[in-house]
């Protein structure tokens, strides 16, 4: 009987696996490589952000519907998170919960996670400068007095307004709808199925205002680019960056990671099989497990064939 024709989706067990692999393959990943593919994600997500400032500039609709371009910015935004995403290139925010999963899996080191929650954070800020300096700052995307104006107050929101206590955990809520949207892409199998599932809980992080610490390195950079009154790099990194990166870190790699790895991996002894095959670690270990109980086997064996030889030997000495 032939085996019943695969869904579209994997199982929730199944996505954490191969949420598992990932986060080892880019916990392994050469320095130079991690650094690369994280200044592109940057700049990515930097033109998303960009994009999604640009549809807020008009005073009107910021005035009378402020709902309605909030929801057009959260509706166009996801597209960043989609090319991420489907072209492998690596966000700080994805790895906290990627290698989470493998670290609490056995399969990465913490060291070499850290090492790479270190690296691609650099290369997020690298490439998310990069794009707002030559791309957004020195050009005439935002050289309009009323584009100023609003890059201003964006970044005052982000950075200034808010309590320390208020970034962190709108950065709890940011990275935990990320992670469901990175984990929900791992579940579709085909390309249509990612981007449908990458888009609803991104969607759902803009529009409700939290705080993600890649897409503020866009969006307070230009506010202070522009001149936005009382906005420092000092106070940028102390009141906006640190929190809303502590926050990130508990929501990608808490709520997301650490749960569904022990949901769906924790205290599971048999390797998880995916499109028919297990992951290479796994079979090298039952390869190895089954070798020592071969040979426990055969020396079960053996004791067990030399015991009754001994008790023949004695009966026959006494015998005589």
């Amino acid at each position: 009987m032939s085996p019943p024709p695969p869904t579209n989706a994997y199982t929730p067990q199944q996505t954490t696996e191969l949420c598992s692999r990932a986060g080892h393959a880019k916990a392994r990943m050469r320095p130079d490589k991690v650094l690369l593919s994280s200044f592109l994600a940057g700049a990515i997500l930097a033109f998303a952000c960009a994009s999604t400032l640009s549809v807020t500039v008009a005073p009107w609709y910021q005035e009378n519907a402020p709902g309605v371009i909030t929801l057009l910015g959260a509706a166009i935004f996801p597209f960043g998170l989609t090319i991420i995403l489907t072209t492998g290139a690596d966000l700080c925010t994805g790895s906290f919960m990627l290698t989470t999963i493998s670290t609490l899996h056995g399969r990465t080191h913490p060291l070499r996670a850290l090492a790479h929650w270190t690296l691609t954070f650099l290369g997020n800020l690298a490439g998310s400068l990069f794009t707002m300096a030559l791309l957004v700052g020195y050009t005439t995307t935002f050289s309009s007095p009323a584009a100023h104006a609003r890059a201003a107050s964006f970044a005052t929101a982000k950075a200034l307004t808010p309590a320390w206590h208020v970034v962190f955990l709108r950065g709890i809520g940011a990275n935990w709808l990320v992670c469901l949207a990175a984990w929900l892409s791992f579940m579709a199998r085909g390309f249509g199925g990612k981007v449908a599932a990458i888009w609803g809980p991104t969607f759902a992080f803009v529009m409700l205002g939290f705080d993600h610490v890649v897409a503020n390195m866009l969006y307070v950079p230009l506010g202070i680019f522009v001149g936005a009154e009382g906005l420092t790099v000092g106070r940028y990194i102390a009141d906006s960056m640190i929190p809303a990166l502590l926050g990130n870190i508990v929501g990608g790699g808490l709520m997301v990671g650490v749960v569904y790895w022990y949901l769906y991996l924790c205290g599971n002894e048999t390797p998880v099989v995916v499109d028919g095959e297990v992951w290479e670690g796994d079979q090298k270990e039952e390869e190895i497990v089954g070798q020592v109980r071969e040979r426990e086997d055969f020396e079960g064996q053996r004791s067990g064939e030399q015991t009754p030889r001994r008790k023949e030997s004695k009966g026959a000495e006494d015998m005589v």
